[in-house]
């Protein structure tokens, strides 16, 4: 009995002397390959929460004034005589000067979202993709375009055409509700 008893204190004496020899050993060594890949990984980790983060915020952020996907001034009414379509590069639209009022028509196609030119020779638009025809009114006339060109809202405030491109508006058909008169906003405007 008395030969386990010292057996057990000289393995345990052995273990705290190789568990002080260990804790020396890595006082001495710094960092070790452990704590560095440790340390790699946390620093990755909080590289990528961040980047994630911050791409986040910019989704989420609204848009400013003046970009697409924000309200755009096209210009002030008188800039576009009756029958007039412009194109709004920076806004993506043509604005449509019909005689019920405007139109703020996005200028892409309803089939496939390719860019829609105006063509003024033939008086309607042509989408170079497939083929689909529209009208100023923006109705298709021909092509597998399964509806109308879709519009964005637009006001008239203190005589500038003021156009949100933010909101999309789909449609089946023309309807000359769609459009927006000068001359009754100016009126309601005042009213």
């Amino acid at each position: 009995m008395g030969l386990a008893l010292v057996g057990r204190r000289i393995t345990e004496g052995r273990r705290e002397a190789v568990k002080r020899e260990g804790e020396e050993r890595s006082l001495q060594q710094g960092l070790t390959r452990r704590r560095i890949l440790l340390g790699s990984w946390i620093v990755a980790t909080l590289v990528l929460l961040g980047e994630g983060m911050a791409s986040l915020l910019r989704y989420l952020k609204p848009r400013t004034r003046g970009k697409f996907g924000g309200e755009i001034v096209a210009g002030v009414v008188t800039e576009f005589p009756p029958g007039s379509i412009t194109h709004i590069q920076k806004g993506k639209f043509y604005l449509v000067h019909l005689d019920s009022g405007f139109l703020a028509m996005w200028h892409r196609c309803t089939h496939l979202g390719c860019t829609v030119p105006w063509k003024e020779e033939d008086q309607r638009f042509e989408c170079p993709c497939h083929g689909s025809i529209f009208n100023k009114k923006g109705e298709v006339l021909s092509g597998p375009a399964p509806r109308p060109l879709d519009l964005f809202p637009l006001r008239i405030i203190r005589g500038q055409i003021v156009v949100d491109t933010g909101q999309v508006i789909e449609r089946t058909r023309f309807d000359p509700a769609q459009t927006v008169s000068a001359h009754l906003r100016q009126e309601q405007e005042k009213g």
